[in-house]
């Protein structure tokens, strides 16, 4: 039997302003793992709460989504910082979603940082080390989702953090197995979408913008909440992965 987890990041507007098509809730009730903004680059405790809430009724695991503090910009755009100072900004963050989420009697299963946090902690050793040593003391059994042969995936299975390996189901790669980070995400057919998850997940390869095949190993798909059409693509791919027999599960 084949089992993988299937995330996408939610909560992401902010007060009365949502991004994206607004579909968090009807978007996961196809998912086994919400990714849940901390209030950087979207959120507010009130979104967080009712995001919280709403994964907890269907049986959603939760995890700390952190971003540049970049509200303006989405937490897209590259902040130059001291290491020191990212990683306080993000356990800051994960303090913030954690007290909320135990409030709701709810404990987190992972971190997973945004946008171009994300991209800057797969290649920046100092900050990423940084925050996986930090990690080791405060949340040793906290997953962290990251980028599979990324520096940061690497720091953390050598001090022994332990990671999720992520597939971009809405995101293109290139050779070199990097995501093709964009700021201004296209829309997707949703059969192409679903037919390329259930083609990584059955022969373990993507096709790169290269036009080539790229040998890609993972645990959980990520498909996200403010790309063009996501209720959509979530719901195809998700209904191709039941067919195929494929298990939707949360890591843990």
């Amino acid at each position: 039997m084949q089992v993988v987890d299937f995330n996408s990041d939610m909560g992401e507007g902010f007060g009365p302003w949502t991004i994206g098509d607004g579909v968090d809730n009807e978007l996961m009730g196809y998912i086994s793992t919400a990714n849940i903004a901390t209030g950087f680059h979207a959120g507010d405790p009130g979104t967080m709460r009712r995001t919280v809430e709403r994964a907890k009724a269907l049986g959603v695991a939760v995890g700390a989504h952190p971003g540049f503090r970049d509200l303006v910009g989405f937490g897209r755009r590259h902040i130059n910082a001291p290491a020191q100072e990212l990683v306080d900004d993000m356990l800051y963050q994960l303090g913030a979603l954690r007290e909320i989420a135990r409030a709701q009697g709810v404990r987190l299963q992972h971190i997973k940082p945004h946008g171009a946090l994300y991209m800057h902690l797969a290649r920046d050793e100092e900050a990423a080390r940084l925050l996986v040593e930090n990690l080791r003391v405060i949340e040793p059994e906290l997953l962290l989702y990251c980028m599979p042969g990324s520096v940061i995936c690497r720091i953390a299975q050598a001090l022994g953090q332990p990671v999720v390996r992520e597939f971009y189901a809405d995101r293109e790669y290139d050779l070199s197995g990097s995501i093709v980070f964009t700021r201004n995400v296209r829309g997707y057919d949703p059969k192409a979408v679903a037919e390329r998850v259930l083609r990584a997940c059955q022969q373990g390869v993507v096709r790169t913008v290269e036009g080539q095949d790229l040998a890609i190993v993972f645990d959980s798909i990520c498909l996200h909440s403010d790309t063009p059409g996501a209720l959509d693509l979530v719901e195809a791919t998700r209904k191709a992965l039941d067919a195929a027999g494929i298990v939707v599960r949360a890591p843990r």
